[in-house]
């Protein structure tokens, strides 16, 4: 039985500049692009929260919502030292770490004999240490399984703790709402909401079967969290499955032709990004477009160079889908599992 420790700084970025000036503390916060670059939020602090304003919204909309609310651009180096510092504090409690990004790992913490082996008072000094060290509050989340480890840090937010021993695992996962459950995003939740399923109670009585005819591979997933199954395992390496850049304009770009030839830049910064990675084998190329009423799509394809001819390609036909202005657009690369890579034929 695994112990796992998910944890998840509060409002990160804007946690920081808090930090560093109290006088943000009590006002509305936001780090992000501005409304004239047509920026989007990073992320923004609690009072902020409070006018419905969230992480990826347009600031133009934040601003509506709130007009008075402070805006910075963010300092993204101050913001990596201290990710930097929380995560020399995680590495004081074991060496099984799994970044999820600057702010939130895993930590697998199943066969540390500190703190007599308890996870909770592993968590209580990690919040503590943390808050004393750097000024940033934690919350964290305990679990014998990442996705329910995962859960828990958000269940108390802000400066949360919240264990789930094996004995309660059943009974919490029973009543989780399935839109909680790792990978089911807006569409699932849609599908599965037409079938009845609103909670993991309602979920087990469809036969694994059912799930399959469903939802494919992702039915045998579905079949296990519901059940609190989650086998994935702490990994201090994580494997890159795609290299990509994007850009949002100040302005849409009219028409297919102009979003054309806005993809040449895009594919000089993607060459450079792939060399820095050593020229990783491809398994296929995709384009994603934003369009001016914020819908999304992306569209790939297998056996294409990396070369503005291809993405030309690709956008032709994702831009068919909607004809309308392009507010964002990005191009990028899958890469071939490693475990594939390694099963490559050597070059004659």
């Amino acid at each position: 039985m695994r112990k796992i420790l998910h944890a998840d700084c509060d409002c990160f970025y804007a946690a920081v500049e808090m930090r560093d000036n109290p006088e943000l503390r009590d006002i509305p916060l936001a780090i992000g692009g501005t409304r004239e670059q047509r920026g989007v939020i990073a992320t923004c602090n609690y009072p902020a929260r409070a006018y419905g304003i969230h992480s990826a919204m347009p600031t133009a909309r934040a601003l509506r919502l709130c007009p008075h609310l402070t805006l910075l651009p963010g300092n993204f180096d101050k913001y990596r030292a201290v990710s930097r510092q929380l995560q020399d504090i995680f590495h004081e409690l074991t060496p099984l770490i799994e970044p999820l990004s600057l702010d939130e790992a895993f930590l697998d913490v199943t066969d540390v004999e500190d703190f007599q082996g308890s996870a909770t008072w592993m968590a209580q000094w990690l919040k503590q240490e943390c808050l004393t060290r750097t000024g940033i509050t934690v919350s964290v989340g305990v679990a014998p399984a990442k996705f329910l480890a995962k859960i828990a840090s958000d269940w108390e937010k802000p400066d949360g703790l919240t264990v789930i021993t094996p004995e309660q695992v059943d009974t919490f996962v029973a009543a989780l709402p399935v839109h909680k459950l790792h990978g089911v995003g807006p569409a699932t939740a849609a599908r599965l909401e037409s079938l009845g399923i609103a909670t993991c109670s309602d979920l087990r009585r469809l036969p694994f079967e059912r799930l399959a005819d469903e939802f494919g591979k992702f039915g045998r997933r579905l079949f296990e969290l519901a059940r609190g199954i989650d086998e994935r395992p702490v990994r201090t390496e994580r494997e890159r499955k795609s290299v990509s850049v994007e850009t949002t304009f100040e302005q849409d770009l009219p028409d297919l032709s102009s979003a054309q030839q806005a993809l040449v830049p895009l594919c000089e910064r993607l060459t450079e990004r792939l060399a820095r990675h050593g020229q990783p084998p491809l398994a296929g190329l995709f384009v994603k477009v934003r369009f001016d009423d914020f819908s999304l799509t992306t569209l790939e394809s297998r056996g294409l160079p990396v070369a503005p001819e291809s993405f030309s390609q690709l956008l032709e036909q994702a831009w068919s889908r909607a004809h309308r202005p392009v507010r964002l657009l990005g191009v990028g690369a899958r890469l071939i599992p490693e475990e594939a890579r390694q099963q490559l034929p050597l070059p004659l």
